[in-house]
């Protein structure tokens, strides 16, 4: 989000990424004061736009706690490198730890300096995921079995305190700089009503993870939700899919029903045909030859490749592209759906997840597309519903503008019966962590396409993507992603569709 040189919180951004559901990334090496500073506003702008202020001293303190513990840990890889150590090894922890704290502060710059050198990084990312805040703090540096253990005994000890008091009687590890400042993060959490559950601590080959999940509050949820079932009363009114659509989404379903009877049911509207061919000779299909009858495109694409097309089809006839919103909305998804279906060509190669994963990058934004579809009168009607309910305005424009989009996307997909792989990809896009496993890939694959959208736009930086979908994919560097978006988005122009 910004460098040591230029340290200005970006409101608008900070703002866009909560209602988008886009996580927010500040990265430092040397966590210079100015950066400490700049955390400190940046988390600040983000509860204020949450209407979550009251929340800042202990959220802050926890950030700042977890960052110098960050910031420590990837400086003592350094100096055990230095002293010739192995870190790993327990003897060497220990006597290398006996030294660490004196010569590393006798002369921190030198070791700062080393570290950046290394690429040995501080992350701080702050996201909303349906209704609640994450926090992580990531440094790319393993913890070892001793560290971990040593972590793990800390936090244990820290939840039989109730205060600080209690706390400062415990006796203290000063080779690990003491480890007060965990008890009283454990204790702050304890102050916002959190349970042992909200705080994590997790090592992968690569990285450490501290991991805070804060539940929003309780009254700006309830607020959501009573707005939302408002809103609801005007999503209800949409019309079920076009009567022909789910004529044929019925003749489908029918066991007894073959291919020739599916195409002749479709080619008797005209419009629905000619619309169909479109699609299929799309850059969805990337067919060897033009197609120029439904027959043969039911025929190259099979009954299930029909299938999620019409819940495509009939989606965007239902909801539109009659506004500048809407068609730019669209033509995201469209990019987004393109980028997915070679995503997974490229990586994966599975023909059913081909077949669902267009589908499922076309309809990923539909709760943007169907709140922008909502008549003006029933706005209107909503805001003087926020009024007389002293609703926060705020509410309502974060709903508007997207928040909590994904839900209410997935809500409307269950109402038309959509099946729960589509479904799960319009509800998780933004949330891969949390998919249920049955539906990891479709939804990673389109979690990454619509980062690449953002990536390309430059709307969020690499850091910003989620590991696991990058590692379910093959993903190992920045590099490889820079590379395959220059080709996606070459073959995405080349196709016409922009």
């Amino acid at each position: 989000m910004a460098s040591t040189t230029e340290l200005v919180v970006d409101e608008e951004k900070i703002k866009k990424a909560i209602q988008s559901g886009l996580p927010l990334t500040i990265t430092t090496y040397t966590l210079p004061k100015e950066i400490e500073i700049y955390i400190e506003q940046v988390v600040e702008s983000f509860l204020r736009h949450m209407n979550q202020l009251k929340l800042k001293d202990y959220i802050v303190y926890c950030v700042q706690e977890l960052v110098v513990n960050a910031k420590k840990a990837n400086t003592k890889r350094v100096y055990f490198t230095e002293l010739g150590l192995n870190i790993n090894d327990d003897r060497d922890y220990e006597y290398g730890m006996k030294t660490f704290k004196d010569d590393t502060i006798s002369n921190i710059a030198y070791y700062l300096q080393k570290q950046k050198e290394k690429g040995l990084y501080i992350k701080v990312i702050l996201q909303i995921k349906r209704n609640t805040i994450n926090i992580e703090i990531r440094n790319n540096v393993t913890a070892t079995k001793t560290e971990q253990l040593r972590i793990h005994d800390k936090l244990a000890r820290s939840r039989q305190y109730n205060s600080l008091e209690d706390a400062l009687s415990m006796v203290l590890d000063d080779s690990e700089g003491a480890g007060l400042g965990l008890v009283i993060l454990v204790l702050m959490l304890k102050k916002m009503g959190l349970d042992d559950e909200a705080f994590t601590m997790k090592t992968t080959d690569k990285n450490t993870i501290a991991s805070i999940a804060i539940p929003l509050d309780q009254a700006m949820i309830d607020n959501m939700s009573v707005l939302s079932a408002e809103i609801a009363q005007g999503i209800n009114s949409l019309p079920q899919f076009p009567e022909n659509v789910l004529h044929i989404q019925k003749l489908i379903n029918d066991p007894n029903s073959d291919m020739p009877s599916i195409a002749r049911q479709i080619s008797m509207d005209p419009a629905l045909t000619a619309d169909l061919l479109k699609i299929v000779n799309s850059a969805q299909y990337m067919l060897s030859k033009k197609v120029d009858n439904i027959s043969e495109a039911v025929k190259m694409i099979g009954i299930k490749g029909i299938k999620n097309l019409l819940y495509s089809y009939g989606t965007q006839k239902v909801l539109g592209d009659d506004t500048l919103d809407k068609k730019r909305l669209w033509e995201h998804s469209y990019k987004t759906a393109f980028y997915a279906f070679n995503i997974v060509r490229n990586f994966k190669n599975d023909a059913n997840l081909l077949d669902d994963v267009y589908v499922g990058g076309m309809l990923h934004d539909m709760g943007k597309i169907i709140f922008s579809s909502v008549h003006p009168e029933l706005l209107g009607k909503i805001r003087g519903f926020c009024t007389d309910k002293n609703l926060p305005s705020s509410t309502f424009e974060n709903l508007s503008a997207g928040m909590n989009h994904a839900e209410l996307g997935a809500l409307i997909a269950e109402k038309w019966n959509f099946p729960d792989k589509l479904i799960a990809a319009i509800r998780f896009h933004h949330d891969p962590e949390n998919t249920p496993k049955e539906c990891k890939d479709i939804v990673d694959a389109v979690y990454l396409a619509n980062m690449f959208c953002e990536y390309e736009n430059k709307n969020v930086s690499f850091d910003q993507f989620d590991p696991g979908p990058l590692e379910n994919f093959g993903f190992k560097s920045q590099k490889q992603i820079d590379t395959l978006l220059n080709r996606l988005s070459a073959g995405f122009k080349k196709e016409g569709q922009i």
